[in-house]
């Protein structure tokens, strides 16, 4: 008999499980408390980055393994999307590049000694950049800095086009959304909506921070970006300035535009951007290129990212309820592993009711 299985929540997890159990099938109901197009959503106010190398630093391992695993698993993702929706999501592995200015050396030099413990059997995928060899790769960038590192297996992708085409692929295939719909209770087989209980087969809870009254442990990671554009600046790739104090990354979009951030607060503020994060990022942004200092500041973002006390992703399963969450920083990373590891259980769990 036909499941039928709710997901409640529509960031990047609740959407790429729709996804995938409608094409296995499955009857799928969406409940999201924004709109379609994300904007509630911490998945839409991210950089969106591939990178297990830079990430590995301050995590475990294990972050590293499945990050690597994502760089193999979104290309073909992508392609299947395309020619399910016609929607082509840009996505670049042409590596990132770290750099730091003259007086911030042993930030750089620490990077790399981070690395070769972190993960010394991978060390020839990160390359040390002369001035030459990063005017290859970035002439933008080889005016201001002598050198660099260059980390061959990183990259990003565009998530707002990813959520727009996940959106289509969900219509597409028969997908029941339930947007401005703000869930008020879940239980094993049930959502509370608007008052009235519906009973399905299976509930995936994807509500990230909003979960929190439900996994005691969770917690909200506070992250601020900035969404420029900039015409006179031209990077195909994301950049990394490595500071003592702060670590400014820059994300790359469609038609000069970037997304800039650094800042990771222990708060589940929502609060707007305060005046001071600004000021540290756009000051860092232009002494990375000159360029930006003609740049538009489109717009100014933050969203609380769901953290278990590891920093690493949940998927827990009890008969007729799943919970999943905890994706920290790691959301576009560790994405496709937590995706599959969550079908995988869904399908021993089909198993077991028949």
């Amino acid at each position: 008999m036909p499941q039928h299985i709710a997901i409640v929540g529509a960031g990047l997890i609740g959407r790429l499980l729709a996804w995938k159990l409608l094409e296995k099938g499955v009857t799928v109901t969406l409940f999201e408390r924004g709109s379609r197009d994300g904007e509630g959503s911490a998945a839409r106010v991210a950089a969106a980055m591939l990178a297990p190398y830079t990430e590995v630093v301050h995590a475990e391992r294990v972050v590293f393994d499945w990050g690597r695993e994502a760089l193999d698993w979104w290309p073909k993702a992508l392609q299947d999307l395309q020619r399910l929706t016609g929607i082509t999501v840009p996505i670049g592995l042409s590596g990132s590049i770290a750099v730091a200015h003259e007086q911030d050396r042993s930030s750089m030099q620490q990077l790399r000694q981070a690395l070769q413990a972190a993960v010394p059997d991978h060390m020839d995928k990160v390359e040390e950049l002369d001035r030459a060899g990063l005017d290859a790769l970035e002439p933008a960038l080889s005016e201001h800095f002598h050198g660099g590192l260059y980390l061959r297996e990183e990259g990003y992708l565009d998530n707002r086009q990813l959520l727009h085409a996940l959106d289509k692929a969900i219509e597409k295939l028969g997908g029941q959304w339930r947007e401005h719909s703000p869930v008020e209770d879940i239980g094993p087989g049930r959502v509370q909506c608007d008052g009235n209980a519906q009973s399905f087969d299976q509930v995936i809870d994807c509500r990230g921070i909003g979960a929190k009254l439900d996994l005691s442990k969770l917690r909200g990671v506070r992250g601020e970006v900035l969404w420029v554009r900039a015409p006179e600046v031209s990077l195909s790739r994301p950049v990394r300035l490595m500071h003592p104090r702060y670590k400014l990354y820059i994300s790359p979009r469609s038609d000069h535009r970037y997304v800039i951030g650094a800042t990771e607060i222990e708060s589940e503020s929502m609060a707007p951007v305060t005046v001071r994060s600004s000021l540290e990022l756009l000051s860092a942004l232009y002494t990375v290129h000159s360029g930006f200092a003609e740049a538009v500041v489109e717009e100014s973002l933050v969203h609380c990212r769901p953290a278990m006390p590891d920093n690493l992703p949940v998927v827990l399963d009890e008969p007729g309820l799943m919970r999943v969450n905890g994706l920290h920083r790691h959301g576009y990373l560790l994405g496709p592993k937590v995706v599959e590891e969550a079908l995988g259980k869904l399908d021993i769990a089909v198993e077991r009711r028949t």
